[in-house]
This record gives structure tokens, sequence and C-alpha cells, in this order.
């Protein structure tokens, strides 16, 4: 969804047929407003934030940038405008920046727990509806990197795709020839003799979902001994305890659905002048 589309049906959500504030107040006058942070985190939402001010005409005077770290009291942005549009806009604004800034903030925890500048940490799909570009967007602020946005971007085969697969090497054969070149083919795997099975089918990503540290490092193993060109995923309830060990074993990339899914709301508020 376009950002400005994205907006438009956030405002008309809250606003309905329009603030009855509006309706009450005898004169409108302009003012000043600011953003300010309730705990610490690392901002994001700018581009959501700075788009949202220009469709109501509100002017931005300063703000913080995307991936900045900010302390409780921090003033993250200053805006002005006139009085009704400032509060109309007030809570549209806030749930953006709070969403955003929240997903971005474990995120950063989760790159720190990683601990590694070779592994990298992707998020997945399990976002909300309507807001996957959104929520993906806010992890890229955090530091790690997007796995898939949709189905059409590779090929990834789980489960219930495999249980309808009888020869792995001949559906290969067959998904390479109708799809795009630059088409990658993951396959889920939740052992070492499933993953070594998709290795030998020709994956170009086999993901470890589930599998301990100890059976991840020696798929790792095999891999570098056999395939060394295929990537490797280690994924399924990795938590910030844990990552550190699978960073260890061998894999090139860590999934965590928690990015986003298990991202609260940075406490923040809006204050006039």
């Amino acid at each position: 969804m376009e950002i400005k589309t994205f907006l438009e049906c956030a405002l008309k959500e809250d606003l309905g047929h329009g603030d009855l504030f509006e309706r009450v107040l005898e004169k409108d006058f302009k003012a000043t407003a600011f953003v300010r942070a309730k705990q610490e985190g690392v901002f994001s939402g700018e581009k959501y934030a700075l788009e949202l001010l220009q469709m109501t005409g509100i002017e931005c005077i300063q703000t913080i940038k995307d991936k900045e770290r900010f302390k409780p009291k921090d003033t993250l942005m200053e805006i002005r405008g006139d009085f009704s549009m400032l509060l109309k806009v007030e809570r549209t604004l806030l749930n953006l920046l709070q969403h955003s800034s929240g997903i971005a903030t474990l995120t950063s925890r989760f790159v720190k727990a990683l601990n590694s500048h070779e592994v990298r940490l992707l998020d997945t799909r399990k976002t909300r509806p309507l807001l996957r570009i959104f929520e993906k967007y806010s992890v890229l602020n955090g530091g790690a990197s997007n796995h898939r946005l949709g189905l059409d971007d590779a090929l990834m085969l789980k489960d219930t795709h495999l249980k309808h697969v009888k020869d792995l090497k001949s559906f290969l054969t067959h998904a390479r020839k109708n799809l795009p070149f630059t088409a990658k083919i993951e396959i889920e795997c939740e052992s070492f003799e499933e993953a070594k099975n998709a290795m030998n089918a020709g994956a170009d990503i086999v993901m470890c979902d589930n599998v301990s540290v100890l059976e991840t490092k020696e798929i790792a193993a095999y891999r570098d001994a056999h395939y060394p060109f295929v990537l490797l995923e280690a994924s399924g309830n990795i938590s910030l305890e844990s990552i550190n060990a699978y960073a260890k074993s061998g894999v090139d990339a860590i999934s965590v659905g928690a990015l986003i899914h298990q991202a609260t709301f940075i406490d923040m508020h809006m204050k006039m002048a």
C-alpha cells in the first residue's frame, strides 16, 4: 500500500465524519506542539510522520532521524499548525511513531544480542494485515534485514507444501523451469536428514526450523563440506537469550518473527507549547 493511501486510511479511521471538538472551538489559532519520549528507544517512523504532516498542512520544525536513539523526556518532534489540526493528527501521529519505534527498539536489542557482523538478522511475514511494508520498514531502522515481502519474492517450501511433494529433486527441477531466473528456492527443514535431502535436491537456502543449536552445527558442517554455496537460515522461537548461540552455529542468517509480533509501543506523548 502506498504511504499516502495508508495514511489517509489511518486518519479516516480516527476522524470518522470529523472531530467534534472542531464544532465547539470558537476560534482556531496557530500552535506549536512537541512529541516527547516517556521511555528510551530507537526512533522510527520519520518518513511516515513527515508525509502525514505534509498532507495535513502541519509544519515540522525539527525532528530526530530514523535509527537515532532517545531517552525519556527527549523531544522527538516539534511541529506547528492550526490548533484544531494538531489535535486531529495527534493520535494517528503518535500511533505511527510508537508502533514503528517499538519494532525498531526490540529489533535493536536482538541485533545487540546477536553480536555478529557476519550473520544477518531477518524478520518474517508474521505481520499485521496491511501493515507489512510499515512494519518491515521499522525492522530496517532497528538494524536488521527483511526476509520475503510476499509470496512472489522467492519460492519457500514449508511442511505444508512438502507433504504433497513426492520427489523433491524432480520437483525443484520442474520449479526452476517455471520460476524467474533470479528467484531463490528455500526449503524448511526440521532435522539433519531433511536438511541433507534439501541440499542434495538443489535448494538455494535451507531453513533450520526449530532445530537445536547442536544439530544446526551438524547441518552447517555438512553444508560446508558438500554444498558451500547453499545458504543456511535458523528460525523458530529464537529468543534474545538463544540468538547468540545460533549465530555461532555456522548459519548465514537468523529469522525472528518476534521482531514484529512481540514488539510493544514505545511510550510517547504530545504536548502543546
